[in-house]
């Protein structure tokens, strides 16, 4: 099959790791300790684990799971802010799949749901917009979120709604910036990166210059990739690659899909409905400045926030889930305590195992790992 095959031949692969084995033994640092190489993206990590590509990697890499999934990394007082508004009278309040199931500090969307709430599952913002038109007497809530990635389809809706004056839209925002979030980690004292796989589907919109300061201001590579077996193999190669000639550039493996100066046309659809927030709770990360982005004034009428009463609080995780380590590369899934018991797919606390792209979940998935041995 063209396009999908080719990027998971078993003997280019194979080439690859040989050249990726006999590299690392020639980079000084990998002989006082492991490399440890973060891969941005929750897409990546589902790559890794899915393929095996971690069990094929020599011990010097280590691989360092990021908090590139904007499910897993949502705070639980923006959840108890969702069921807030679905709680309240004539309301249909949307949202994609995957956050169903995030716990609040009470409850989950999906609970809410059963308890009698009308939560619809969507796979777009456009599918709330057409909810908003087919039930004019009701106030139909998208729940926006995602990194640039999803932000401009969720941009360009509001924009069709105010072209179609459609009243009874509204979005709660919660889009999140990858730039910040990527400086915090290397802002962050507790942990040491020697370079990045950059998010693919992120870097199709935002493109490659974004991250220059990367390697212009930390000295580190990072390196946009893509999600197939070949391509996350090539791209740590490229990062050694790197390393050993002393260099941190910025560099494009991902080149079928991203253009280096990114989406011009949805950038400029994000830029006319999001501004910069002053700062954005992340789950496990805690406060990171101008890492989200909220309406601006002029599409205020589709704003939930100040269309809405809500609790706004801030909520602290489960003391037992270890989510926050995680996402920051300190533990490893399977060292947290309520890994694989209190905490796995069907019953998750922390929002790392409920997402498919989520590290814990694919270490649980595809991890090979005993969880029954697990102390």
């Amino acid at each position: 099959m063209k396009f999908v095959d080719e990027f998971r031949d078993p003997d280019m692969a194979k080439a690859i790791l040989e050249r990726i084995h006999t590299l690392v033994d020639e980079i000084p640092q990998a002989q006082e300790r492991p490399l440890q190489i973060m891969e941005v993206c929750g897409g990546h990590t589902h790559s890794i684990f899915r393929y095996g590509l971690e069990e094929l990697l020599p011990d010097k890499i280590e691989l360092v799971h990021g908090p590139g999934c904007p499910v897993c990394v949502l705070p639980m007082g923006r959840v108890d802010d969702c069921v807030a508004i679905a709680e309240q009278p004539d309301v249909i309040f949307t949202t994609f799949g995957d956050a169903m199931r995030v716990p609040g500090s009470k409850k989950s969307l999906q609970q809410a749901k059963a308890e009698g709430c009308d939560i619809r599952m969507v796979y777009s913002p456009m599918d709330a917009l057409a909810l908003a038109r087919k039930h004019p007497d009701k106030k139909v809530v998208f729940f926006g979120l995602g990194f640039e990635t999803t932000m401009p389809s969720t941009a360009l809706t509001v924009k069709q709604a105010e072209k179609e004056g459609i009243k009874n839209f509204y979005l709660f925002c919660n889009h999140i910036t990858i730039i910040p979030t990527i400086k915090a980690i290397l802002d962050s004292p507790d942990m040491y990166i020697d370079g990045f796989l950059g998010p693919g589907h992120v870097s199709m919109v935002i493109g490659q210059a974004p991250y220059e300061f990367i390697s212009a201001q930390y000295n580190r590579p990072l390196i946009i990739s893509g999600f197939e077996p070949l391509d996350v193999l090539q791209s740590l190669l490229m990062v050694l690659e790197q390393l050993k000639a002393g260099e941190a550039k910025i560099e494009n493996q991902y080149k079928r899909i991203v253009p280096d100066g990114g989406n011009m046309q949805a950038l400029r659809a994000v830029s006319d409905v999001f501004e910069l927030r002053e700062f954005f709770e992340w789950r496990g990360l805690g406060s990171i400045d101008h890492s989200g982005v909220r309406i601006r004034d002029g599409y205020a009428q589709y704003d939930a926030e100040r269309a809405f009463a809500l609790p706004n609080l801030k909520i602290a995780d489960p003391k037992s889930c270890q989510c926050g380590e995680v996402l920051k590369g300190v533990i490893k899934p399977w060292q947290c305590k309520v890994f694989g018991k209190q905490c796995t797919p069907e019953t998750p606390m922390g929002a790392l195992m409920v997402s498919t792209e989520g590290a814990c979940s694919a270490y649980y998935s595809y991890g090979k790992i005993d969880t029954k041995s697990i102390a």
